[in-house]
C-alpha cells in the first residue's frame, strides 16, 4: 500500500475496457445468433419426435398436422416410427395379431384390439409407403413366421407388433412385460433373440439405453415434483441459507451455531438412514404387500448409504475439530463487518436472479439453434428388393460451431456474475475496514460498491472470468475427445485424454484463486485486473504462512455451513414427498438429489460471503499492517490484530520477484 493510503482509492478510472467491449462483443453475437435461430428454427425440432417420414408428432410441422398425435410408436430399431393419439396400454400386454405399420394397422385374425386403442395418424398420402400383405408381413397366419417376415424382419422392417407401452419424453417404450409376453409367442425357442431386438428398438437415445425404465421412472417422479423441487430445492435453500448467515453474523452466538450445525448435519444423516431402516421393514412386513421389492430394496440400500455417509461424516468432524475452531475466529472477524453491511446478505439472491435471467435467456436461444438441423432421408436395404425409408436430423457443421460458441458464451457469462459479485463483495468489506468508525458504515457502503464495481471494473471482472472461461472451455473440449476415444475404445487415448483433463483442472483451481485476491487488490486500489494480480501474488509470498494458514482454516465454517443447510433441506425435503406424494412416486431418491444439488450450490452461494470477506479483511489488515506496522494508528482492531498474528507470521522478506 502506498504511505499516504487510508482506505479503498476514491479516484477510480475504468480498468480493462477492452475486455468490457469484447464482453459486450459476445453479447451482441450471442443475441444476434439467438434472433437469427429464433427466425430460422422451431424449437418443436428437439422437443417432439420425428416420424418415418420426417413429420413432427405433435404439431404441424411436417407434411400432415400431427397436432392431435403427440407420442411416437417405435416401428424398427433404426428409430423409424408413426405418432399415435396415445401410447397403447394394453391389459393383455400384447396383440401379437395385430401390428403397427408405417401405413396404419394391420390385423389377421385372432386379433383383439381395435384403432380406439392404437390410434395412428393417417398415411394415406405417401404412395411410397410400404403397406402389410399376408405374405409380406404374416405368412401362413403363423406368429413365429410372422417375425422373421420381411414386413417384420426382428425389427428390422415397415411394421411390429402391438404392445403395452409407457411414455418417455413422447415416446412409446415397450414394458418389460409386454416384451417377454410377445417373446413366449413369437419366439418360444428365443432362436432370433428377440429381447435385443425390442431392447434397439426401444432405445432409440443414450438415456434409454442405460436403462429406459429407470429413466422413465426418473422422469415421472420429476414431472409429478416438480413443483416441490422448485420450492424446495430454490425456495427452501434460499430461506434457510439467508437465516443461517444472519445467525452467523452474531459474534456471540456464533459457536453455538457453528457447533449445533455439525452435531445437527451428523444427527439428520443417521436419523434419516434409521428411518429409511424402519420403513423398509415395514414394507417388507406389510400383509398385504403394499410395496415392490424395488422399492424395498432402495429403502435398505438408502438407509445403508446413510450410515456410511454418517460414519464418514463423523470422521471428517473429528479430524477438522481444531480446524473449525480456529475457523470459528476467521467467521468472527467476518460476521463484524457483515452484520455493519445487511445488504451484502440479500446481494446472492440478487446474482442468484441475474443468473437465472441470462440462463433463460440463453436456453431460448440454444433450444432454437439446435432445431436448425436438415431433414436427411436414408434407404436401409433390409433384405434383397426392400429398402426402408427412415428421416433423421443432421447438423451443419456451422451450426456445432454455433454451439460451441454459446457453449464458450455460458461459460464466460457465468464466471463474470461471480466475479463482479466478489469485486462488490471486497469493495463493501474493504470499506468498513478502513473505517475509524466502523459503526457508521452501513448498507450504503454496499450500494456504493455495486455502482462502483459495475461503471469502473466491469472489465476486470470480464479479464478474470475470461480466463476461467477458457480453461472451462478447454476441459469441454477434452470431454468431447474422450467421448470419441471410448467410442473407439482405444486405452491410450483415453489415458492422455484424462491425465490432459486433470493438469487443466489443476490450472483452472490455481487461476481461481489468484482471481479472488487480484479482485480484492482491484476493489481496495482501483487497479487493472494485471497489476492486481502481481500484487495479489507478492502479498501472499510476503505472508505465506498468514494465507495459507487462514485460508486453509476458514473452510471449516464454509464447509459445515454448506453441509448443515443441504442436509436440513433435503431432510425436510424427504418428509415432505413422504407425506405429500408417497403414492404418486416411484421413488423419491431423483427429486431428493435435484433438491440435494441445487441446495449444496445455493449453500455455497450464501456462505461464500463469509470466504470473500476473511480473504477481504486479511489483505486489507496486511496493506494496514505495512502502513503502519504495530502502532495505535492501524484501522484493524484489537482482536483482530491478536488473532491474525496467532495464526502466521508474515515472512521476513518485503520484495517480490527479486
Amino acid at each position: 500500500a502506498p504511505p499516504d493510503f487510508n482506505g479503498p482509492t476514491s479516484k477510480r478510472h475504468m480498468t480493462d475496457i477492452l475486455c468490457t467491449v469484447l464482453l459486450w462483443c459476445m453479447w451482441i453475437a450471442m443475441t444476434g445468433l439467438g434472433l437469427y435461430a429464433m427466425q430460422q428454427g422451431d424449437y418443436r425440432l428437439i422437443l417432439y419426435p420425428l416420424d418415418y417420414d420426417g413429420n413432427l408428432c405433435g404439431t404441424n410441422k411436417g407434411q400432415v398436422d400431427m397436432t392431435d398425435y403427440p407420442y411416437l410408436y417405435y416401428v424398427n430399431d433404426f428409430s423409424g416410427g408413426v405418432c399415435v393419439r396415445e401410447c397403447p396400454k394394453l391389459e393383455n400386454l400384447t396383440d401379437v395379431k395385430t401390428l403397427v405399420t408405417y401405413s396404419g394397422l394391420y390385423q389377421v385374425d385372432g386379433s383383439y384390439i381395435t384403432s380406439d386403442d392404437i390410434a395412428i395418424a393417417d398415411y394415406s398420402y405417401n404412395n411410397d409407403t410400404l403397406a402389410c400383405t399376408e405374405t409380406l408381413c404374416y405368412p401362413n397366419g403363423d406368429p413365429e413366421e410372422s417375425f422373421t417376415s420381411y414386413g417384420v424382419n426382428m425389427g428390422k422392417g415397415f411394421s411390429y407388433y402391438a404392445m403395452d407401452t409407457y411414455e418417455l419424453m413422447w415416446r412409446c417404450v415397450f414394458t418389460d412385460e409386454a416384451r417377454d409376453a410377445a417373446d413366449a409367442i413369437v419366439n418360444p425357442n428365443d432362436q432370433n433373440n428377440l429381447t435385443s431386438v425390442i431392447d434397439t428398438m426401444a432405445t432409440q437415445n443414450e438415456q434409454i439405453k442405460q436403462g429406459y425404465s429407470i429413466w422413465n421412472n426418473l422422469y415421472g417422479d420429476l414431472w409429478v415434483a416438480r413443483y416441490y423441487i422448485l420450492g424446495l430445492g430454490f425456495g427452501a435453500p434460499l430461506v434457510v441459507g439467508f437465516v443461517y448467515s444472519l445467525f452467523l453474523r452474531i459474534p456471540l452466538v456464533l459457536p453455538f451455531m457453528v457447533w449445533f450445525s455439525v452435531a445437527a448435519t451428523i444427527a439428520i444423516v443417521f436419523g434419516g438412514a434409521y428411518y429409511a431402516g424402519e420403513l423398509a421393514a415395514e414394507w417388507e412386513n406389510a400383509d398385504p404387500p403394499m410395496y415392490t421389492d424395488d422399492n424395498i430394496k432402495v429403502a435398505q440400500y438408502g438407509s445403508y448409504a446413510l450410515y456410511a455417509f454418517g460414519g464418514l461424516l463423523v470422521i471428517v468432524f473429528l479430524f477438522m475439530r481444531k480446524r473449525i475452531q480456529l475457523a470459528m475466529g476467521c467467521v468472527k472477524e467476518a460476521s463484524k463487518a457483515i452484520l455493519r453491511l445487511p445488504l451484502i446478505i440479500v446481494f446472492p439472491v440478487i446474482q442468484a436472479l441475474g443468473f437465472a435471467a441470462f440462463m433463460t435467456i440463453w436456453t431460448v436461444y440454444c433450444a432454437y439453434l439446435a432445431s436448425m438441423g436438415e431433414f436427411k432421408t436414408q434407404q436401409i436395404d433390409t433384405v434383397p428388393g426392400l429398402f426402408i425409408s427412415v428421416r433423421y436430423f443432421e447438423f451443419s457443421d456451422f451450426i456445432k460451431q454455433c454451439g460451441w460458441f454459446m457453449l464458450f458464451c455460458f461459460f464466460w457469462s457465468g464466471q463474470f456474475i461471480i466475479a463482479i459479485g466478489e469485486i462488490i463483495f471486497a469493495m463493501s468489506i474493504s470499506k468498513w475496514y478502513f473505517a475509524r468508525d466502523k459503526k457508521m458504515v452501513g448498507s450504503g457502503a454496499v450500494i456504493s460498491s455495486i455502482w462502483t464495481s459495475i461503471w469502473y471494473h466491469t472489465g476486470t471482472a470480464a479479464f478474470g472470468s475470461l480466463i476461467i472461461a477458457i480453461f472451462q472451455m478447454i476441459r469441454a473440449v477434452i470431454a468431447y475427445l474422450q467421448k470419441k476415444a471410448d467410442e473407439m475404445d482405444s486405452s491410450l487415448a483415453k489415458a492422455i485424454l484424462c491425465c490432459l483433463q486433470c493438469v487443466v483442472l489443476c490450472f483452472e483451481k490455481i487461476f481461481k484463486f489468484i482471481n479472488k485476491n487480484a479482485y480484492i487488490q482491484t476493489a481496495i486500489f482501483g487497479s487493472s485486473f494485471c497489476k492486481s494480480a502481481k500484487e495479489a501474488y507478492c502479498l501472499i509470498m510476503r505472508n505465506a504462512a498468514r494465507i495459507i494458514a487462514i485460508t486453509y482454516v476458514s473452510g471449516g465454517v464454509v464447509f459445515v455451513g454448506k453441509m448443515f443447510i443441504t442436509t436440513l433441506t433435503t431432510g425436510a425435503a424427504y418428509f415432505v414427498l413422504d407425506n405429500e406424494l408417497r403414492d404418486e412416486l416411484y421413488s423419491n431418491i431423483g427429486p431428493l438429489f435435484f433438491i440435494a444439488l441445487s441446495a449444496w450450490f445455493i449453500s455455497g452461494m450464501f456462505m461464500g460471503v463469509f470466504d470473500m470477506g476473511i480473504a477481504t479483511i486479511l489483505q486489507c489488515f496486511v496493506a494496514d499492517e505495512e502502513m503502519y506496522g504495530d502502532s495505535q494508528s492501524m484501522y484493524a482492531e484489537g482482536s483482530l490484530k491478536n488473532w491474525v498474528n496467532d495464526h502466521g507470521k508474515s515472512s521476513e522478506k518485503r520484495g517480490c520477484m527479486d
